[in-house]
């Protein structure tokens, strides 16, 4: 292990940790031009409804804008050592969710952008929506830049501890944290109110003896007869994906009802099905969700790019990256499009940035930079990356300074894109 920590600090002679800090040119790119390709493949007439969501403050357009920063990260300088990328880390894309064993585990819970790439892309995408959402919930810019060195400082030491971890035991690894820390507490407490008893509650009226979904448009609607049947079908290509004990689990659900749903930010304008079944009676409902996974904003930039389906992507990167995934977990094909089925909201809780205040900034940050450095301990060289990392604060003090200037970037372009939007309103 000592000759690959020793290996990465040579990679320091390649790019400096300094260095780090280096935001992007922006003089010679069109973000609305990079924003407009990259929504190409989605469904047009849902593309208002994302507008909407990204325009309302910056860390909402940072959300949606993946594929921005994506296009400024690929021409900054990395060190060489790849690992399996979330690809969209934020703030809002770690949170509490359900293992196979009905525990709660805190964890990186969103993948659709995964693929192998450069470390250091998670990383400042991650501190950069520290600023941004320290920002929107009134932290000062020292409060900011704290954050973002607390996470990284987190990230490092982590690394280094992965490192000498054996192999299995990280493998089993999870983020826990003892009673009365008031970070974990609170999403903790969040998580277990979204179990299917609660779902079925919210989204689901029973008519006749009968279940179906609400129809609250445009977040949740019912599709034409033909498209429920198009999915459920699917379903039986994605049971296949499932390991024997979970296909027979699986098969004693039936189909009750399907309707197209709305999520998040940077997902509207992708075809999103959820599905209604129902084991032993009206009381063991199961909610699944069949969600199109376009190709990564990443992959344009990396070798490894050309996959041959998207939902297997992001099921294989999230079960990488996860110590403990959804049981359920799968990918499916229909229409000409790849997918990836998983349950829905399955005790799924993340942080708002609205709760990143006081000391709970700092505290989260650092909690953020432990998943991080485990997601990526598990998929490439830790000793490496510990060694190139190291142990002072350079390299914490540089993403800083990144994250600090990446932000300022995206709020320019949070108002360019605003104003096309005026613009395009106008001219209507």
């Amino acid at each position: 292990m000592r000759a690959r920590i020793e290996a990465g600090r040579r990679l320091r002679a390649r790019v400096p940790r300094l260095q780090q800090g280096r935001p992007p040119a922006s003089n010679h790119r069109d973000p609305l031009r990079i924003l407009a390709a990259a929504n190409a493949h989605r469904v047009a007439s849902l593309l208002p409804e994302k507008y909407r969501r990204m325009r309302r403050t910056p860390f909402t357009f940072f959300r949606g804008a993946a594929a921005l920063m994506a296009w400024d990260l690929a021409r900054l300088p990395h060190c060489g050592l790849a690992v399996q990328l979330c690809g969209d880390l934020h703030v809002r894309n770690l949170g509490a969710y359900a293992a196979s064993d009905g525990r709660l585990v805190f964890d990186i819970n969103d993948f659709d952008e995964t693929i192998p790439g450069p470390w250091e892309w998670d990383v400042k995408r991650f501190a950069t929506s520290l600023v941004l959402a320290g920002e929107e919930a009134g932290q000062s810019e020292g409060r900011q830049r704290e954050a973002v060195r607390a996470f990284v400082a987190s990230y490092r030491a982590h690394l280094r501890q992965f490192a000498e971890m054996p192999v299995a035991q990280l493998a089993r690894h999870l983020i826990t944290r003892g009673r009365g820390e008031p970070v974990l507490d609170r999403i903790l407490q969040n998580a277990r109110r979204a179990t299917p008893d609660n779902n079925l509650k919210k989204l689901v009226v029973a008519r006749g003896g009968h279940y179906r979904f609400h129809d609250r448009q445009p977040v949740l609607e019912h599709v034409p007869r033909a498209v429920a049947g198009e999915v459920v079908r699917a379903l039986e290509t994605y049971r296949e994906t499932l390991n024997a004990s979970r296909r027979r689990t699986f098969d004693t659900y039936r189909a009750a009802d399907v309707s197209f749903k709305l999520v998040g930010t940077g997902s509207v304008g992708t075809r999103d099905y959820v599905v209604l079944l129902f084991g032993n009676d009206a009381q063991d409902p199961l909610f699944m969700q069949v969600k199109q996974e376009l190709p990564s904003c990443y992959a344009p930039y990396l070798k490894e790019g050309r996959v041959a389906h998207q939902g297997k992507r992001v099921a294989e990167g999230q079960q990488m990256m996860q110590t403990a995934s959804d049981p359920f977990l799968g990918y499916t094909r229909f229409g000409g499009h790849d997918y990836l089925v998983r349950q829905l909201a399955d005790h799924k809780a993340a942080l708002d940035p609205s709760e990143l205040t006081g000391g709970t900034f700092p505290a989260y940050a650092s909690l953020c930079g432990e998943v991080l450095a485990k997601g990526h301990a598990r998929t490439g060289d830790a000793a490496m990356l510990a060694g190139y990392v190291g142990s002072s604060p350079r390299l914490d003090k540089a993403i800083a300074r990144f994250a600090v200037a990446y932000a300022a970037q995206t709020k320019a372009d949070h108002k360019q894109f605003n104003a096309s939007l005026r613009r395009a309103s106008a001219s209507r």
